[in-house]
């Protein structure tokens, strides 16, 4: 039995989903000889709970089980879990119909197994599956550290009084920008946030960052503490959602982590007021990260603070659709969680007002 107090140790985490008692256990074994934690699941149902439990790093699923097939559990994955966008799904099947290939390919399944198992071509699956998915969150990796050094760089030149116009530059930002030491103290605050961080949104702004109801204040203590663990890597980045009184919707924030210690900033928090609207035009998020004008436009929306069935409402499109444009999103931002997707693209914006206030000041 795999235990989740061995992740690290493993090569990788495998969920299983199959109805065939006999070829489950040969494959479950072969993957444990391997070195692979394993999950197991009879049916479409088991197969939910578990991804519901756990977050395996890659899932072989039969496509005709019991419950849900395999093509409703792939598209309720993608609908419920948008953090698994980057988790690859490999289908098990008895079918070599082009037509079953070409309905899992437009789900979103990365890869066919077909039945009897060669159990070499399902290791061999398994292992350029999972080194492909190493391989971009090693680059998103990078690339997130490169964002968090020049966020360090930037707060150095807001606080050296000669470059004083920077933080007059981030004033012009729209989403309310602070920058946070290892024990939560703000170092840095835009206008923005010091506007949205009042009474009337719950929010408190002084030498801390708190909410004013208990409940939420409970919550937000605990994404910023988490950001700003001593223990972290590093790649901690946090999404939450405070109700507001009246008909407003919710206000966003997210945190994301920056330095080790001991280096300050340790976080970045960003705050979004759904009822603002981005100045950021569609086409120019479009140019910033070569979306295609639908992925542009959902990427907005959730920059809104819209949920994925708000977007698909207010779309006209299915839930299912709107999670294939948000695991091209992801590849394309390389995020793997829609906190780090949103957060990528309200730094997009800041890097747009940015250059609009360059221009006009020249």
């Amino acid at each position: 039995m795999w235990n989740p107090a061995d992740h690290d140790t493993q090569l990788g985490v495998i969920l299983c989903a199959e109805d065939q008692d006999s070829l489950r256990t040969d494959i479950c074994d072969e993957l444990r000889e391997a070195g692979y934690g394993v999950l197991e699941a009879t049916n479409g149902d088991e197969t939910l709970r578990q991804i519901h439990a756990a977050t395996p790093d890659l899932i072989l699923c039969d496509i005709n089980m019991p419950g849900p097939n395999g093509y409703e559990v792939l598209a309720e994955i993608r609908r419920q879990r948008p953090d698994l966008a980057d988790t690859p799904f490999v289908f098990l099947t008895a079918l070599s119909d082009a037509r079953e290939v070409v309905e899992g390919k437009r789900l979103g399944a990365d890869d066919y197994l077909v039945k009897p198992v060669d159990f070499d071509l399902l290791l061999a699956t398994v292992e350029a599956r999972l080194r492909q998915v190493r391989r971009m969150r090693d680059k998103a990796a990078r690339e997130v550290n490169e964002l968090r050094q020049a966020m360090a760089r930037l707060h150095q030149k807001a606080s050296d009084r000669a470059l004083e116009g920077v933080t007059r530059a981030l004033d012009l930002v729209a989403p309310g920008m602070l920058l946070l030491t290892h024990c939560g103290e703000v170092l840095f605050a835009n206008r923005a946030a010091r506007a949205l961080a009042d009474e009337s949104n719950g929010l408190r702004l002084g030498e801390t960052l708190s909410a004013t109801r208990p409940g939420q204040a409970q919550r937000l203590r605990r994404a910023l503490n988490a950001v700003m663990d001593a223990n972290n890597r590093s790649d901690e980045v946090e999404c939450l959602r405070l109700p507001r009184q009246g008909e407003r919707r919710d206000l966003l924030i997210i945190a994301c982590s920056l330095n080790p210690p001991p280096q300050e900033p340790a976080a970045v928090v960003l705050i979004s007021d759904p009822e603002q609207r981005s100045h950021i035009p569609q086409q120019v998020l479009a140019r910033l990260f070569g979306l295609t004008p639908t992925e542009a436009r959902i990427a907005l929306a959730l920059a809104e603070g819209r949920r994925s069935e708000e977007v698909a409402a207010q779309m006209s499109i299915s839930p299912t659709t709107v999670a294939f444009h948000l695991r091209n999103l992801f590849q394309k931002t390389d995020t793997r969680r829609q906190a780090e997707l949103i957060a990528v693209i309200l730094t997009g914006a800041m890097a747009v007002a940015l250059e609009e206030k360059a221009v006009h000041q020249k």
